[in-house]
């Protein structure tokens, strides 16, 4: 059993199920450019300018930001030694989107297009940090903090943070800002442009590249501190990167999209029960199928009730809550029969 409370024995090969998964995606991916209020015949997708102005950055940004957040909740889970760690649920992306938020109401653009992906991370990296020391604090043998304390940790985090918000918004002095902070609260890919796929691509693929690099120290920590260092690994070190990474893919991902929860809990889960605990082939395929989870919400957020348009962190949230309800009930029920 690992310390993410999931077998490790994996049920399918790693080649079948990241081949499959990118079936997956592909299908997803092609199916969301032609479907919409105007259906796009599959011949046309590289020429319609309903495609390539509209659909295709909303659907890469859809991709990166799924990709990112399923990555990011994989490597907290196994940093915190904790099944229920996801940058939504410990308060991260609400970091993350309060400095970006304050960002947009106070005007800042101290770095260009990259202000606010900038903000966005230094308040990721700062809730990440005071987080880490909590849950450091509660977990001096290396067990990590209970899987309770963290989410209540996480919920003041988010209710200080949301406080913050709520007195920016207050104080927007023009009403564009005020769209723009509600966009930040909702998370929402409506009028995402080839300007924000330009601002998220790099940090995100490179924020991934190095985080699947990294999945020799995610194994060792899943052996607990004692085996770590025993091994080689400067457990602190190794923490502190792998936790910067993850603060960066939040980041980039809230700056872009806003804040949408459960991807980074749900999808590391459903790839665990599949293939197992191995980082190396777990990280790669928690990118995929979060890619996809999160094309396929948006693609139902655009159509379920056409011409009405949901926000997509709202049908995010409708299929991850019960998921995560769901998690809730089976660990207590594990540690009620002393599993």
């Amino acid at each position: 059993m690992s310390r993410t409370g999931v077998s490790k024995k994996p049920k399918l090969t790693a080649p079948v199920v990241i081949i499959g998964t990118l079936v997956l995606l592909i299908i997803a991916f092609t199916a969301s450019l032609m479907l919409g209020p105007v259906t796009v015949p599959l011949n046309e997708l590289a020429t319609n300018p309903v495609v390539t102005d509209i659909r295709a950055p909303r659907i890469i940004i859809a991709a990166l930001v799924g990709a990112a957040l399923a990555v990011s909740g994989a490597i907290m889970q196994t940093v915190f030694h904790n099944p229920l760690a996801d940058p939504g649920i410990v308060g991260v992306s609400s970091g993350a989107a309060v400095a970006a938020v304050l960002a947009i109401v106070t005007g800042a653009s101290f770095f260009g297009q990259w202000t606010v992906p900038f903000a966005a991370f230094v308040g990721a990296l700062v809730t990440v940090a005071v987080v880490y020391l909590i849950a450091s604090s509660r977990a001096m043998d290396g067990r990590g903090a209970d899987p309770a304390t963290l989410v209540l940790v996480g919920m003041a985090i988010t209710a200080f943070l949301g406080a913050v918000i709520s007195s920016a918004t207050a104080n927007a002095p023009q009403d564009s800002e005020l769209r723009s902070v509600t966009f930040w609260l909702n998370g929402d890919l409506v009028s995402r442009t080839w300007e924000h796929v330009g601002v998220a691509i790099i940090p995100i693929i490179v924020g991934l590249i190095l985080a699947i690099g990294g999945s020799r120290d995610l194994n060792l920590l899943l052996l607990g501190d004692s085996t770590a260092q025993t091994s080689g690994l400067n457990v602190n070190r190794a923490r502190i990167i792998l936790l910067a990474l993850a603060a960066l893919l939040t980041a980039t991902a809230v700056a872009v999209s806003g804040t949408i929860t459960f991807v980074g809990l749900v999808v590391p889960h459903l790839v665990r029960i599949v293939l197992g605990a191995d980082h190396r082939a777990l990280l790669p395929a928690a990118a995929i199928l979060g890619a996809t989870f999160v094309i396929v919400s948006d693609t139902v957020a655009r159509m379920i009730f056409s011409p009405i348009v949901l926000q997509t962190g709202v049908v995010v949230a409708f299929i991850g809550s019960p998921i995560f309800l769901y998690l809730l009930l089976s660990m207590r029920k594990r540690r009620g029969l002393g599993l």
